[in-house]
């Protein structure tokens, strides 16, 4: 992959059309975009910056899995297919790797992995692409992209520069970070940089880890990647199956006292103490509870067996994902106190909560 220079050629090979979005949003949800673009080059960046001022708007579009979409979408959708993965220095402590914006990143695991270079396996078969998983700080089976993150180039739309950010610039927390609360498509993504540590070792905090016999002595990376795998299609629904984006809820934290007290109240709360003290409680558990797995309202959905994944059976509207959605949250505040948030962006012109 080429290194990006500070200022890059422009291109003004971008020419905007109308775009059925059904197919790039893995929730299904039947969409069009006015406006769409592919870009498939930092020389196109300058010209796109162009377009989104012409449009009014920018949605930057990656693997389409973390996504709730009305049915016209206006301004311009970019979707970014930059590829590329490199080694871009073997460190005596770690690997650096870099992978352009636009590659699955299960994909990017996937290769990472078959190279030696261990680290990333326990964010395995997560879907979506490297650029978008800086902006949900994504993690699985405990290990978040923050640990794994050394920096990356990004695009300033307004200001038409390409800057680099390190981890405090990107302000990491929770399944958050500053992408999220910058105005959508302030920034392009363009590559992102890991460093993997070395010597490896292997994270297996999570009980579905530990009661896999074949980690239980001397793990190799290889088999935290399968066992992760393995788990993850026994519990999560794939999207060309059905459509979904992945677990909808994030778990919620709360302080010591709060949890303590929701267990006295309910036993069998699940939940996982934090370095900072707090508690992350399971809104899978929490939904469970309140007797969402496997209902429906509509065409919209639970799943049967993860209760954290609202899914279409097929025809459902954002309006119909977000009034399920809304119903989950009224019953889990009620029941225990707790606010769930949504993980999704979801669109301006889809039903908000």
């Amino acid at each position: 992959m080429q290194d990006f220079p500070a200022a890059v050629p422009p291109d003004s090979s971008l020419t905007p059309a109308s775009q059925d979005l059904t197919p790039l949003n893995t929730l299904g949800l039947a969409a069009r975009a006015r406006a769409f673009v592919t870009l498939r080059s930092p020389s196109q960046l300058d010209a796109l910056s162009a377009l989104a001022g012409q449009h009014g708007s920018l949605l930057v579009l990656g693997g389409g899995s973390n996504l709730v979409l009305p049915a016209q979408v206006g301004g311009l959708v970019a979707q970014v297919a930059l590829r590329g993965i490199r080694l871009v220095e073997a460190r005596a402590d770690a690997w650096v790797i870099e992978a352009g914006a636009g590659e699955n990143w299960h994909g990017f695991v996937s290769a990472c992995v078959a190279n030696g270079w261990d680290g990333l396996e326990n964010l395995a078969l997560i879907p979506g692409t490297v650029g978008a998983a800086p902006v949900q700080n994504i993690g699985a089976y405990g290990v978040e992209l923050a640990d794994r993150f050394l920096g990356l180039t990004a695009w300033d739309v307004r200001r038409r520069r390409l800057v680099e950010m390190t981890a405090a610039d990107c302000r990491y927390a929770y399944r958050d970070s500053v992408f999220k609360h910058d105005a959508p498509g302030a920034w392009i993504i363009v590559s992102v940089r890991f460093a993997l540590p070395r010597p490896w070792r292997p994270v297996l905090d999570y009980p579905d880890l530990q009661r896999r016999a074949e980690l239980a002595a001397a793990p190799t990376a290889r088999a935290v990647f399968d066992a992760v795998c393995d788990i993850r299609r026994a519990k999560l629904p794939d999207p060309a199956v059905i459509g979904n984006a992945g677990s909808f809820f994030k778990n919620p934290l709360v302080d010591a006292a709060r949890r303590d007290a929701l267990a006295a109240r309910h036993p069998g709360l699940v939940s996982y103490p934090q370095p900072d003290g707090r508690y992350k409680l399971a809104a899978g558990w929490l939904i469970d509870q309140c007797g969402w797995k496997g209902r429906r309202l509509g065409p919209a959905g639970v799943h049967d067996r993860q209760a954290l994944v609202l899914v279409n059976h097929g025809g459902a509207t954002a309006a119909d994902i977000m009034a399920l959605a809304g119903a989950i949250q009224r019953d889990v505040a009620q029941r225990y106190q707790v606010r769930l948030e949504p993980e999704p962006v979801v669109w301006p012109g889809a039903a908000a909560l």
